[in-house]
């Protein structure tokens, strides 16, 4: 477990079934990821264990992912973000949001596992270098 460049990855979408397969196929693969459907669990949970990578959907109810991602990584600075979304107006959002000086990588759903896996490779050279 110690060579995967993350320690904790937090899995956020408010589908259940996208939350938890993506969770489950990131953790057959050696990541140590939980999985929530409510972007207010993930932050709270996040006081007890900082997530070191939050992949989150974009479009949730109560809070974005964009807010969540701008949250989390607000709190815990080392916390990588990949945002995944089905949806063409995010595009829109991350526009604004690359104004306010947040840069987080997008991928559209459906996101197979090896575009995912392609990402957090990325992810890990980036936060390595």
């Amino acid at each position: 477990m110690s060579s995967q460049p993350f320690s904790c990855i937090f899995v956020v979408d408010d589908e259940h079934a996208i939350a938890s397969t993506l969770a489950a196929i990131l953790r057959m693969n050696g990541f140590p990821a939980m999985f929530f459907t409510c972007p207010l669990e993930a932050l709270n949970a996040a006081r007890s264990e900082a997530p070191d990578l939050l992949i989150s959907d974009v479009t949730m109810p109560d809070l974005s992912g964009i807010d969540l991602a701008i949250q989390m990584t607000a709190q815990y600075p080392k916390c990588k973000v990949l945002l995944f979304s089905g949806e063409a107006a995010t595009m829109d959002l991350l526009q604004t949001t690359s104004e306010q000086g947040h840069n987080f990588p997008l991928l559209l759903k459906p996101a197979y596992p090896a575009e995912i896996f392609a990402e957090i490779g990325k992810l890990a050279e980036y936060s390595a270098a």
